[in-house]
């Protein structure tokens, strides 16, 4: 990835969607030729010199203090992702780990989190790394994402399934929301770890064979992911609405565990338990020799 481009890129999106008025300074003239903040309006917010704000924007943080990408993250109003997303950037330009360093080795599954995984028989739950491949899986799990397990690739990807599979737009009934998402949380990862060679070529792959990708990643946004819902429109049980929560891990950094579940009583709930009996009944479109990948968590994952 190219630091300095991606500098230029992020800043310069956030400065065009800030107006004067949001940043509370008078809008003098009608005619001006960018849709948001101007650099000296960006820099007189953040307290620095004009000529100092456009070497930042040019791509240069390495020198950067974080007081100064402090004040700059308040005078572009950068919400928490935005603002760790600046700072990761300026780390690796400066080439030191980022804020929340990524593993740097295999993102192996520990037996002890495959325990955890099978101990969850209510809750869907997989675990996940940045590029959002799934290295682990509950049958619960398993049984919802039912159509990424369809093709032989190893580990299952989201992002590819999302943008290179007919059936996800299906699958996910509010397309344009979900994979916006998932645009987002790639576009923090690469902050995160831009030395990372399969992330590079998954986002290759991706922009090039994806025209709704290579929209969506010009924007330049960027997320967290903790909690909210989601719906499904599963093949077997039509759609269901679950809330998540994804959880960090600190003790394996760069993988997530995130956990589906409805409120007992409610429809969701009862939807829930079907699932769990197709399931059962070992409905879940995975050929008899496993080749998708990984069931519990307890087989190989595939590579990296």
């Amino acid at each position: 990835m190219d630091t300095a481009h991606e500098i230029r890129e992020f800043l310069a999106t956030r400065r065009a969607k800030i107006t004067p008025q949001q940043a509370g300074l008078p809008a003098f003239g009608g005619n001006r030729r960018v849709p948001g903040l101007r650099r000296e309006e960006v820099a007189l917010l953040a307290g620095v010199s004009i000529d100092y704000y456009a070497r930042l924007e040019r791509g240069q943080l390495a020198g950067a203090s974080e007081e100064v990408l402090d004040a700059l993250s308040r005078a572009l109003q950068l919400d928490e992702a935005e603002r760790a997303h600046l700072h990761d950037l300026a780390a690796a330009q400066r080439h030191r780990p980022p804020r929340r360093a990524v593993r740097k080795t295999k993102n192996a599954v520990p037996a002890s989190l495959t325990r955890v995984l099978d101990s969850m028989t209510e809750s869907p739950a997989f675990i996940r790394n940045g590029r959002l491949d799934i290295l682990a899986i509950n049958p619960l799990g398993r049984a919802l994402y039912a159509p990424l397990f369809t093709t032989s690739a190893v580990p299952a990807n989201i992002a590819r399934f999302q943008f290179l599979d007919p059936t996800s737009r299906s699958f996910f009934p509010d397309w344009n929301t979900s994979v916006n998402t998932t645009v987002s949380l790639l576009r923090t990862e690469a902050g995160r770890a831009p030395q990372d060679a399969e992330l590079t070529g998954l986002i290759g792959e991706l922009v090039t064979r994806s025209d709704e990708f290579r929209t969506a990643w010009a924007k330049h946004n960027v997320r967290l992911h903790h909690a909210g819902c989601k719906t499904f429109r599963h093949p077997a049980i039509g759609e269901i609405t679950l809330d998540f929560d994804a959880m960090e891990l600190p003790a394996h950094p760069g993988l997530t565990l995130t956990a589906y579940s409805a409120e007992p009583g409610t429809p969701a709930h009862d939807t829930l338990r079907l699932l769990a009996s197709w399931a059962a009944t070992g409905h879940d479109h995975a050929p008899a020799d496993d080749r998708t990948g990984p069931r519990t968590g307890h087989e190989p994952t595939g590579r990296n």
